[in-house]
């Protein structure tokens, strides 16, 4: 394709508002012909079979890695991120495409079906996996390289032709993931279209499967919009993942653990700890052990690399959705013993401890996505299971305890997707599992082994003779007189058979259970 005709948009830094890069604002019309050349080339693609596809994935592995310290320079542009985050993206790229591309011919091999009773008894059966021509991927801004590859990867190795719309907010990353595809030579069935909320109905309008990550009011719009075209949908949408630190917790590990799956990118992801329950025994060692580690952590602009722990947000509209949850809090009767305010950087936000909150207060309910930590007390392990459940999210949770079999037990009373036991965003590197949220959290999952591929084919069902086939066989129409008698004593034979099977003789018992 030779590329949009329409205008562009800047991209600018979050950290000092410098101008990075003017790239292409993708019209409906561009989006339109972008997906006509995938479709024209996606059919090459998909007869190279798993084997032929993987070996494309390698090479992509190959140069992601070579390019790693460039990639991380155009994440900490767009993004804010510090140094030692934006380094984390491109090698777990390179996982996902090892693991994939190893098990993609065992995922996709075709599989012999047996036979469910007399009708099929006769025919071989096997079921074909086939992709979606072209899978179109609408990722946010808060990993503009992972996440992408999180989709685009495992849709290319099923033999989709792909479709990226990565947020207007930051596009670079998945720009240079184009140029790396075209680096290396691969067939053109990956295209990046950059632009606004345009592009991105537009993509949903002409693709075959979509996948969105984003927030839970834009999913609904997409569900809605690919269910009147009737053509199938996987969504990752918002969190408010809450940890459960109980009275007999390692309490360093815990407070180590809830810092980080808090703070992470800023707070900035999906499945970070917005919410914490911590019972009333060890509440407040743990709420000043907290403190300490948070009011320590480096923030600002990170002039140097690693010099910080915590960096600017993505978005000036979302440090203000942060500081507005923490100001209304602690209006409400809520502390902040560090942090509740802008660092006065760019877009960048004070680590924040909050104390004497509760459910009513949106720090709580909704979704904050930023540097902050809620902390409730509770009675026990049922009050912080039944306060965890109290919400409209489900995406994830953790627990932290020194009793294995109890976190257990309590993992299966909580309402979310996957739960991490004295661990934070385990779950997200375990791509033998699925990943996926409940509730308005979102629909469908990623990763969990062959699921990770399979969700982006369409199942076909063949059926061929087992034997010789007759010129007439009983089973077809029309029917004579002859051939209907025939037919019915023959079910009702087998049928027989299966009832005495399962009746037992006159004073026989059944075996205990």
């Amino acid at each position: 394709m030779a590329g949009p005709t329409t205008s562009t948009f800047e991209v600018r830094s979050p950290v000092d508002d410098r101008l990075l890069a003017e790239v292409a604002d993708f019209s409906p019309a561009d989006v339109v012909e972008a997906v006509i050349t995938l479709r024209d080339a996606q059919p090459a693609w998909e007869a190279l079979g798993p084997k032929g596809r993987a070996r494309w994935m390698r090479r992509l592995r190959d140069w992601l890695l070579d390019e790693a310290d460039h990639l991380a320079d155009v994440l900490q542009a767009e993004s804010g991120k510090p140094r030692a985050e934006a380094q984390l993206e491109a090698p777990w790229m390179a996982e996902l495409i090892n693991y994939f591309a190893d098990h993609a011919g065992e995922f996709l091999a075709d599989e012999r079906v047996g036979h469910s009773g007399l009708l099929s008894a006769t025919k071989r059966m096997v079921k074909v996996y086939r992709p979606y021509p072209v899978v179109g991927v609408i990722s946010p801004w808060n990993y503009p390289l992972a996440m992408p590859g999180m989709d685009v990867i495992p849709a290319l190795l099923a033999g989709s032709a792909v479709l990226l719309k990565p947020s207007e907010v930051t596009p670079l990353s998945a720009l240079e993931l184009a140029r790396g595809w075209r680096e290396i030579g691969a067939p053109p069935v990956l295209t990046v279209a950059t632009g606004s909320a345009p592009a991105g109905q537009a993509l949903v309008d002409v693709v075959d499967f979509v996948q969105f990550t984003g927030s839970t009011s834009t999913g609904r719009l997409v569900a809605h919009r690919a269910v009147d075209r009737l053509v199938p949908y996987s969504l990752e949408l918002g969190g408010k993942d809450p940890a459960i630190v109980l009275a007999d917790a390692d309490l360093d590990r815990a407070v180590a653990g809830v810092t980080w799956g808090a703070l992470f990118n800023s707070g900035q992801a999906c499945v970070s700890i917005e919410r914490v329950y911590v019972e009333d025994s060890i509440h407040d060692s743990f709420v000043a052990r907290l403190t300490t580690l948070v009011d320590g952590l480096r923030h600002g602009e990170e002039t140097t690399p690693y010099a910080v722990d915590v960096a600017a947000m993505a978005t000036p509209q979302q440090r203000d959705l942060v500081h507005r949850h923490v100001t209304e809090a602690v209006a409400d009767g809520a502390r902040a013993l560090t942090g509740g305010s802008p660092t006065g950087i760019g877009t960048g936000y004070r680590p924040t401890v909050l104390v004497d909150v509760d459910h009513s207060m949106a720090c709580i309910r909704e979704e904050t996505f930023g540097p902050t930590i809620p902390v409730i007390r509770v009675a026990d392990a049922d009050e912080a299971v039944r306060l965890a459940n109290d919400s409209t999210y489900g995406l994830s949770a953790t627990i932290w305890t020194r009793d294995l079999p109890r976190a257990q037990s309590i993992a299966r009373r909580l309402d979310v997707g996957a739960v991490n036991i004295n661990d934070a965003y385990a779950n997200l590197f375990a791509l033998t599992l699925p990943h996926g949220g409940w509730k308005t959290s979102g629909s469908g999952a990623r990763f969990g082994g062959a699921h990770g591929l399979r969700k982006y084919t369409r199942q076909q069902a063949i059926t061929a003779p087992r034997f010789p086939t007759l010129e007439r066989e009983p089973a077809w129409f029309p029917y004579s007189r002859g051939r209907a008698l025939l037919t019915r004593r023959l079910f009702h034979a087998v049928a027989a058979r299966d009832l005495r099977r399962r009746i037992p003789r006159f004073g026989r018992t059944d075996p205990p259970r």
